[in-house]
């Protein structure tokens, strides 16, 4: 990057930033793989980014406050589910494309581009948490020079970028946006457990606050994903994200209602959806037990927050939420009233939850729905084991080591996570291990009523009502909730 020397009045020399030539230094950087990157937070986000940049040539600094995690990482040991990344971290640590640092002053110093992927949560009163991005912000911003193009990649409330995140990197560098450095918002698309496929696979969508901004953005982006990369106004890409997982929450909303609707007249949810789904124009998600993980309980709340922000009430969003959260309320009548009808005696009843992940074939508990089951049943006086073989949270109840010491003497078993070992559990074993009478409350529809019912347990499924119901081919609903 050049400086020009101007002679103003009085004979004072002072140097004057060149915008042009700096960011056409910066582009070209970033086009020859030399560019110098910082991924600030290494979570589920952060460090995919990281090493998927190292992969692509470029010296990467990643940088997390959680001295912990960073030694986790450096020993391969990672707190969360990427199976794909042990081998890019070795890599890009061998090589020495990728170094780590808990420092982000040290960090900053010397990139050319930095990345930031720290969360961005909801307070208990749903209100957004900016607090880890707005510190990550001041502490770079400290050591902004010009010709830095800055990514928010964290999913943020409409505006976030272009108010709240330029004007704490100009006030703490005394740098013009726009002018000496850029910004641009990329919102992670990562579903944990499959976030290095999806990174390099998935269309991107790149937000900056002016047209440069974008276009340096976009030729970074387009280095590391086969997808394709579109580029829009920063406030654009910050709503789009949103929008993703609100139609997502609101679809599977809808799928719920139609479970209790089908519930009450005797039919089979899964059998109307499959139905429904076959018109080329419909495609209803799968009902389940409510909505977990990182980003489809939170970025509804967003969303309503900016309609409040506007003087709008999102009253779809906010009712799709609400439907979804009273899930979890739902299950507990499943497994009370069975109870009751089945004629238990008094005592303390052992209930077995299968499941405490948000999702299949993660360890993720975030918003799980299995924490208010959990706790409710527990309240309600039920000796509650819990088994899930990706998941150590328990949410308050005894873990069993393994399937079967969790089933055993279980007077119910409530399936609250689709986990592949739960779809291919022996029912013969299952029955000779419960107590009797037995039930099972299947709230994935992952096994079969009539199986079940064969071999004399009771079947309570999600989204069944009382009925005749002939088997059913199994239906292969949208289902990462």
């Amino acid at each position: 990057m050049s400086l020009r020397t101007d002679i103003r009045e009085g004979g004072a020399a002072v140097h004057v930033f060149e915008e042009s030539n700096a960011y056409s230094h910066l582009l070209g950087r970033i086009r020859a793989n030399t560019a110098q990157i910082t991924v600030i937070g290494l979570g589920h986000v952060g460090l995919p980014t990281a090493v998927l940049f190292a992969d692509a040539g470029y010296s990467v600094v990643g940088v997390d406050a959680r001295e912990e995690l960073v030694r986790a990482i450096v020993s391969s040991k990672y707190p969360f589910d990427e199976p794909a990344i042990e081998n890019l971290v070795e890599k890009a640590l061998r090589t020495g494309r990728l170094r780590l640092t808990t420092s982000v002053a040290e960090a900053t110093k010397l990139a050319d581009i930095i990345i930031v992927c720290v969360q961005t949560p909801v307070t208990e009163a749903r209100q957004p948490d900016l607090t880890y991005l707005t510190d990550a912000c001041e502490m770079l911003g400290s050591g902004l020079a010009p010709g830095r193009l800055v990514v928010i990649e964290s999913t943020v409330p409409p505006g976030t970028t272009g108010n709240v995140v330029a004007k704490i990197l100009e006030k703490r560098s005394n740098l013009k946006c726009g002018t000496d450095f850029w910004l641009a918002h990329c919102p992670e698309r990562m579903a944990p457990g499959n976030g290095i496929y999806e990174f390099t696979k998935m269309t991107r969508v790149v937000g900056g606050v002016d047209e440069r901004s974008s276009q340096a953005a976009t030729d970074l982006f387009r280095k590391v994903t086969q997808g394709e990369v579109i580029s829009t106004g920063s406030a654009s890409a910050e709503v789009a994200k949103l929008a993703e997982n609100t139609f997502r929450s609101v679809n599977i909303a809808f799928a719920n209602e139609l479970a209790l609707l089908c519930e009450r007249v005797g039919l089979d949810v899964i059998e109307v959806i499959r139905l429904a789904n076959s018109h080329p124009r419909v495609n209803i998600h799968a009902p389940g037990p409510g909505v977990g993980g990182p980003c489809i309980p939170k970025d509804p709340s967003l969303l309503i927050r900016a309609g409040e922000d506007a003087r709008l009430d999102l009253r779809l969003v906010r009712t799709a939420r609400l439907i979804n959260e009273q899930m979890p309320e739902h299950v507990c009548e499943l497994i009370f009233r069975t109870w009751d009808r089945i004629g238990r005696e008094n005592g303390k009843p052992k209930v077995c939850i299968l499941g405490t992940a948000y999702k299949a074939g993660v360890g993720n508990a975030r918003y799980s729905p299995a924490k208010k089951v959990i706790e409710e049943i527990v309240q309600w006086g039920a000796d509650v084991v819990v088994y899930d073989p990706y998941c150590q949270e328990t949410f308050g109840a005894r873990r069993a080591a393994n399937l079967s010491e969790a089933v055993k003497d279980a007077g119910c078993v409530v399936i609250l996570t689709d986990h592949d070992e739960y779809r291919k559990v022996d029912l013969n074993a299952l029955r000779e291990l419960m107590r009797r009478p037995a039930v099972i409350v299947d709230t994935k529809r992952i096994l079969s009523p009539a199986e079940v019912t064969r071999l004399g347990l009771v079947y309570v499924g999600l989204g069944l009502g009382d009925g005749d119901h002939p088997e059913r081919e199994d239906c292969d609903l949208p289902y990462d909730h």
